[in-house]
């Protein structure tokens, strides 16, 4: 298990994380999201799913970082969403896949900095409406691709959190190794 290096405390009650965002990892990633290769998604998903396994107490759900229906489209997935529902198959955790929804196109947050990337995801997320599929009194984790500042999933922690969400959990496939 691990959370980034941040100077403000997070927003999620657990990280975990599968791999470290270095070679060969890297190039995986960068396989499923640029070079459309899904077959490198049973692979980042099954080291998530083998290092959720000790993640204590299952969350209730589990919710995919959205990506914009514009990047979505020229994409045609969303890596985060593929994952999650490997794992949530594996694991037999239910994936609400719409649970959020980013509102705005932001800038790719690969070439920005700690400030601009809190700058640049700030209101880009929201909550689907509330109901029996929403946050309220759940445990959710939030499953994304890469964490390197953790700003994405602090953003949509927070927004869970604002939502009515009692735990919060981040699990990612790979996270950036500290500075």
């Amino acid at each position: 298990m691990c959370g980034p290096c941040l100077r403000r405390p997070p927003l999620w009650d657990r990280a975990v994380s599968g791999l470290v965002y270095r070679f060969p990892v890297d190039r995986l990633v960068c396989r499923l999201k640029f070079g459309h290769d899904l077959s490198c998604v049973d692979i980042l998903a099954g080291e998530l799913t083998d290092a959720v396994k000790c993640a204590g107490e299952p969350p209730d759900v589990i919710a995919p970082v959205p990506l914009h229906r514009t990047r979505h489209f020229v994409r045609n997935f969303n890596q985060a969403d593929l994952i999650a529902r490997r794992l949530g198959k594996a694991r037999g955790i239910p994936v609400v896949s719409r649970l959020l929804v980013r509102t705005r196109r932001t800038l790719a947050q690969s070439g920005l900095d700690a400030t601009q990337r809190r700058r640049n995801l700030r209101g880009a997320f929201v909550c689907s409406p509330r109901g029996a599929g929403g946050p309220a009194g759940r445990h959710i984790a939030v499953i994304d691709d890469v964490m390197t500042t953790g700003t994405t999933l602090a953003e949509c922690c927070r927004v869970l959190k604002r939502a009515g969400a009692d735990r919060v959990s981040a699990w990612v496939t790979a996270r950036a190794p500290p500075p």
